[in-house]
């Protein structure tokens, strides 16, 4: 097979090619790191490359699927990890420079799950610091730019994820979500982001920006890769306490092309004042094609959406100011060179430590959990994150899945979010709910706009329901064949040349 052929595979479909011998893990990884070295120097998806170790994992991997060894359906395909999942040996910086020259001594479970699978994995990719952000600009590596157009951005804090996957230079990723991270850079990169339901997939080895809301995901091509990758991660672990022992984890059955009898709700909240009104028709035709093959669409009210905005950023805020304590410049991290004092030190390392965005976060963390201000805010935020659940269980006990849109628009242009912090904030409206309440997500593209930017449509699940979503998302993508942005096809068709 050629490069180009290879490249234009989903993960579950090279699988399958590298068991039937057709091609090996080794020609797989040399594809996609020739496509990286073409693709880096303009969309800065990578902070690491393991190049070497990619090929020796992928030499290992071919013995042990010519052996017999490795049956499962991802074994041998390469795979990138987000900058802030542990690998042991592997710098894991979450793109800031307090942890600029942090190496693990440990590797996060889901890595491990992946790597028991034969996963190969190529290196790291590019977020907002600590995933803290919506557009990837606030990397201490600099910006991602989004392969559809790279005067725009391609949402985060799992932006070098998505933009990596759409790139063509892995064939899926991990990604974490803690207010959309996953769904709402899937939704400006045009593939699919997944995030299950809090507690399917370990948190160990995850480093911690919202513990009550972080959760593992994978990034892929379409909804069949990311349900295979799903069934890969999902497992109870003993070194993470919010991990949740779960017995039917065979999301792979639910890719059945049949919603009949369906129904599916659709927020009349989610379509009002504003979101874009081409985001508006790309859902809604979404929505429509459903209703084509037999799913039974209604419109209602979810109430509570004006204020999971608040409610999220008081309870991550907050969260953040406790878990980024532990950076202080003692014993692992960036330290300033000059100080004064223990104080002096602390100080000196956090502020110089820290990007403008994620000072921000901890400073409103630390206010909202203050004497005087806790019952005020974080109390109150607490409260509200109850009546926004039981909101969401009222609404599942009348439907299987509820429809709409991942983000109000496109990919905005570089720069015009990090002048204007609370309209970044507002665009996660869509998205931040699923996490106050711990649910599963799913977005899937579904359109383009008027520039050729990808729109996304995001389904939403109960609690362990991701059957539903992956059954609703597998079901519409038979009506649209996955698009490849120009430049990674261009950079493919150049290597073919050659």
């Amino acid at each position: 097979m050629t490069a180009k052929e290879i490249l234009s595979l989903t993960a579950v479909q090279l699988g399958k090619k590298i068991k039937d011998g057709e091609v090996t893990s080794v020609e797989a990884v040399k594809a996609v790191l020739d496509q990286i070295k073409a693709m880096e120097p303009l969309l800065n998806s990578f902070v690491t490359i393991e190049e070497e170790k990619a090929l020796e994992q992928a030499e290992e991997v071919q013995k042990r699927i010519e052996a017999g060894e490795l049956t499962g359906p991802l074994a041998g395909v390469p795979v990138a990890v987000k900058d802030n999942i542990c690998i042991d040996g592997m710098k894991t910086t979450c793109s800031s420079k307090i942890l600029w020259d942090f190496v693990p001594t440990y590797t996060a479970t889901a890595v491990e799950n992946l790597k028991r699978s034969g996963a190969v994995i190529l290196g790291k990719t590019n977020m907002d610091e600590f995933a803290m952000g919506s557009t990837t600009e606030t990397s201490a590596y600099g910006a991602t730019r989004n392969p559809w157009n790279p005067d725009h951005v391609p949402g985060g804090s799992s932006g070098g994820s998505c933009a990596a996957v759409a790139a063509a230079e892995c064939f899926y990723a991990l990604g974490s979500d803690t207010g959309g991270s996953i769904r709402q850079p899937a939704s400006f990169c045009g593939v699919t982001g997944l995030k299950p339901t809090y507690g399917t997939i370990s948190r160990y080895g995850l480093i911690a920006y919202g513990s009550s809301l972080d959760q593992i995901g994978p990034v892929a091509k379409d909804v069949t890769d990311c349900a295979a990758v799903l069934e890969v991660l999902a497992s109870h672990d003993e070194k993470d306490s919010t991990s949740v022992e779960r017995k039917d984890c065979d999301f792979t059955e639910a890719l059945r092309d049949d919603v009949k009898g369906m129904r599916i709700g659709i927020p009349a909240d989610y379509l009002g004042e504003g979101l874009d009104l081409e985001v508006r028709e790309a859902v809604l035709k979404a929505a429509r094609i459903l209703e084509e093959k037999g799913a039974i669409l209604e419109t209602f009210d979810l109430g509570m959406v004006e204020y999971a905005i608040p409610a999220y950023y008081v309870i991550a805020s907050a969260e953040a100011s406790s878990n980024l304590s532990r950076f202080d410049g003692v014993k692992y991290g960036y330290r300033a060179k000059e100080y004064d004092g223990l104080h002096g030190m602390y100080k000196k390392s956090r502020s110089q430590g820290f990007g403008p965005e994620v000072k921000r976060r901890i400073m409103l963390g630390s206010f909202v959990l203050s004497s005087g201000y806790y019952d005020a805010y974080y109390l109150k935020a607490l409260k509200t994150k109850a009546l926004i659940k039981k909101a969401f269980d009222e609404a599942f006990s009348k439907y299987d899945v509820i429809l709409g849109p991942a983000s109000p628009s496109t990919a905005p242009k570089l720069g015009e979010s990090l002048s204007d912090p609370l309209k970044m904030y507002l665009g996660d409206i869509y998205t931040i709910s699923v996490n106050l309440a711990g649910l599963p997500g799913l977005t899937v593209p579904c359109g383009k706009d008027s520039k050729g930017l990808p729109i996304g449509v995001q389904f939403i699940g109960d609690c362990f329901k991701e059957k539903n979503i992956i059954r609703a998302g597998f079901a519409f993508e038979q009506n649209r064949s996955y698009e490849m942005p120009q430049m990674a096809a261009d950079a493919m068709a150049g290597k073919e040349e050659k």
